[in-house]
């Protein structure tokens, strides 16, 4: 096969895979496109991954469509549960073991891997890091029967869960080693309205100690925190974090630091291989999130299609998936000055540099109507 008639080939069947062809397909509907996963490639979206308790949705009611309906649907072959181990940037060719695959271009849309947990003890198969959709599947199959669940991370995937856990009916502690609940993304006053929203339903916070060792008991499992106390649970939710997938790029002599650096068309280190949502690096700035994800695949579709196209962020705000108390946050990419009015879990605080421009914002409860007035202020992250 010449290089001039070998697929594009996409690894990876998550947001950033299958948003990148669903775009790629509206500019170039006949290119042929190979797409590589180490799952199964159902399509479905990671954020509901931690609804799924409040809504009462198995991991296969979360699933849209199968790798099938989506090949059919994109005119696309995807290879399923197939491991890429090696990629040969000059050759223009990924290795499945020892099998070489010729590519015309290739995207890196592999995303990010859970940072792994560091604890003693004899309970490891009980600590689940929920980060696809098989792993929510192994979770809910653990969780069947039981009734206690220790999450470990107060962040936005830790108060996400803590939140969907005791909509289902579960017992929740939060153990993290901060001082307040989403420790990066909000100040203080907004952080405590969150904690109080999540304590209002029965969570409870351990904030300060580190989980250090979990054991089995005869009546579940037991966890040590590094302040001496103990807690009781059923089991483990690790949600410490994320980092970009970097192995394979590494191996394959690509430029990385805290993801895959690229350039603004998405480009790698490498000619023809791009880098698309977690696990790539903007001009220093990875961002774990759904926005900047499908802002970068509607470029890279355009520069696939033979028109090359510098990715923009505009102003992208998380919504934390806390119903109890909403968030909305839109960290500031500079330093200012806070000023915050707060009443009960209604917390409006904005920041602003010296000129008086908003720099970022953080919004609960009723004040996340004022999301959309304040987005026009905001100023683009990439321009």
């Amino acid at each position: 096969m010449s290089q001039a008639n070998a697929p594009v080939i996409v690894i990876g069947t998550g947001l950033a895979g299958y948003n990148l062809v669903k775009e790629f397909r509206k500019q170039d509907t006949e290119t042929p496109v190979l797409m590589i996963t180490a799952d199964d490639g159902r399509n479905y979206s990671k954020p509901m991954l931690s609804t799924g308790f409040t809504k009462g949705k198995s991991a296969g009611e979360l699933a849209m469509a199968d790798a099938g309906k989506m090949a059919d649907q994109l005119n696309v072959t995807i290879r399923t549960n197939t491991r890429v181990t090696g990629i040969d940037g000059p050759g223009h060719k990924v290795f499945v073991g020892e099998e070489p695959i010729e590519y015309s271009k290739l995207v890196l849309a592999w995303g990010a891997e859970p940072v792994a947990v560091r604890i003693e003890g004899d309970a490891g198969e009980h600590v689940f890091a929920i980060n696809d959709l098989q792993d929510y599947a192994n979770f809910r199959a653990e969780l069947d029967g039981k009734k206690r669940v220790l999450v470990m991370g107060a962040g936005l995937i830790g108060c996400e869960y803590a939140n969907d856990l005791t909509n289902g009916e579960y017992q929740v502690d939060v153990v993290a080693p901060s001082n307040q609940v989403l420790p990066n993304l909000l100040p203080e006053p907004a952080a405590n309205a969150v904690q109080q929203g999540l304590e209002s339903l029965g969570v409870n916070f351990h904030l300060g100690p580190l989980v250090t060792r979990v054991n089995q008991t005869d009546k579940g499992l037991v966890a040590d925190l590094s302040n001496g106390e103990q807690i009781e649970t059923d089991i483990v939710v690790s949600a410490i974090g994320l980092r970009p997938r970097l192995d394979l790029a590494v191996k394959a002599g690509l430029q990385v630091n805290q993801g895959i650096c690229v350039d603004r068309s998405l480009q790698t280190s490498e000619a023809d291989i791009y880098a698309l949502g977690d696990c790539a690096e903007v001009e220093g700035k990875v961002l774990l999130y759904v926005m900047p994800l499908m802002a970068g695949a509607r470029a890279l579709a355009k520069t696939l299609a033979g028109n090359t196209t510098d990715v923009t962020y505009g102003a992208m705000p998380v919504a934390v998936k806390t119903p109890v108390v909403p968030v909305v946050v839109s960290p500031p990419m500079a330093d200012g000055e806070w000023s915050i009015e707060s009443n009960g879990a209604d917390v409006k605080a904005l920041c602003r540099d010296d000129a008086g421009a908003l720099l970022g914002y953080a919004l609960t409860g009723a004040c996340v109507a004022d999301k959309l007035a304040l987005n026009k202020e905001l100023p683009a992250i990439l321009k």
